[in-house]
């Protein structure tokens, strides 16, 4: 598996990397692996404990005190120990990290959770997501661009409150539901006339192309239809389009629990609230994706890295999923404390993604993916 792409910050020297001797590379990386695995500050013994060659505690504190100079770990209070800033993160992300291939049973599981192939594209979606938290023991999120497929088929179902639901299949199986309200005077044999005229006149057009095409099109044929049929076509289709078009795409998300318990661990609860109000508010998800769609593969962003949050501490591994012209539909990831495990969380993304891909491109689930 090639490594997946990250970003790195325009104030981080790209050579850095090279510009630490072999020693401070290696106390950086162990302290930097250390503090992922158990969360907590590291200390000049447990580093010397660790070391190939023998070191001293008083020489390891020489080459933290030159690393926390350069900004790349820091104390958190008032204890002996170091971590990783989100600068250290990211030197260590794009010049350390080792990324392999997912493990086998973590490929069966999200292969499980996602082997249903009769289940629209929201289900799917919704699978993947709750497969990325269980495996990361995160929360995950998914977005999705809001879909305008052409449409397929229209049915007009009335309700007992002078309302109707219209059922509309697009293209690809998708079925959306549409609450109106009927035009005074509708009769069942005007109903379906209207019915008649949009399954003859939209398929094949989006709900926003048939929104400006609608009133063209009823001039022509406009003594097919009967006044309370003209007032059902043009208004339905008006509410029809006005609410498939809401701002920010669809997000889902699942597992907000694992991370509760992962931050209050570490006594971060106030940084949750502000990550759950973001969230709420979908909070630039749309630059998010931006950010997501600007290479394939893996994009790791720690802290003020990614706008979709207003606080540090926090890191999204994401990774857009493709439609069968390779075109970006929208993107998937993990939400965790920045001591994620990277290397195992970023093939887990990056199936997860190509997986969704595959079912979204209408390739059936059975077919399995190769890693």
């Amino acid at each position: 598996m090639e490594k997946p792409a990250s970003t790195m910050p325009v104030d981080m020297p790209q050579d850095l990397p090279d510009t630490l001797d072999a020693r401070s590379r290696d106390i950086f990386r162990r302290l930097v692996e250390t503090f992922i695995e158990h969360g907590d500050p590291v200390g000049s013994r447990t580093l010397s404990r660790q070391l190939d060659d023998p070191l001293s505690p008083a020489s390891i504190r020489n080459v933290m005190q030159d690393l926390e100079l350069m900004g790349l770990i820091a104390a958190p209070h008032t204890s002996a120990g170091r971590i990783p800033t989100e600068r250290g993160l990211r030197l260590f992300l794009d010049g350390f990290l080792q990324v392999g291939d997912i493990q086998p049973d973590e490929r069966r599981a999200i292969e499980s959770a996602l082997q249903d192939e009769d289940r629209g594209i929201d289900d799917v979606l919704t699978e993947a997501t709750t497969a990325l938290s269980g495996l990361s023991r995160c929360a995950s999120l998914v977005i999705a661009p809001t879909r305008d497929a052409p449409i397929e088929h229209i049915e007009v179902a009335p309700l007992n409150d002078g309302r109707a639901m219209a059922i509309i299949v697009t293209e690809g199986g998708n079925v959306e539901n549409r609450l109106f309200r009927l035009p005074p005077g509708l009769t069942p044999s005007a109903m379906t006339s209207a019915t008649n005229f949009l399954n003859a006149h939209l398929r094949g057009l989006t709900l926003g192309e048939a929104r400006s095409a609608i009133a063209t099109r009823i001039e022509t044929v406009r003594s097919e239809l009967d006044t309370a049929a003209q007032a059902l076509v043009e208004s339905g289709v008006a509410e029809w389009a006005g609410a498939s078009s809401s701002e920010g795409g669809t997000l889902i998300v699942r597992g907000l629990s694992n991370l509760i318990a992962e931050t209050a661990a570490a006594g971060e609860v106030e940084s949750v609230r502000m990550l759950f109000d973001d969230l709420e508010r979908k909070r630039d998800l749309a630059q998010v994706l931006d950010l997501a769609e600007e290479g394939e593969g893996v994009r790791v962003f720690i802290g003020a890295e990614s706008k979709l949050f207003t606080h540090s501490g926090s890191a999204l591994v994401i990774s857009p999923y493709m439609n069968e012209s390779r075109q970006i539909v929208g993107a998937l990831g993990v939400i965790g404390p920045t001591r994620l495990n990277y290397a195992r969380i970023m093939p887990i993304v990056d199936f997860t993604a190509r997986m969704v891909g595959k079912l979204v491109s209408g390739t059936p689930a059975k077919h399995k993916l190769r890693g």
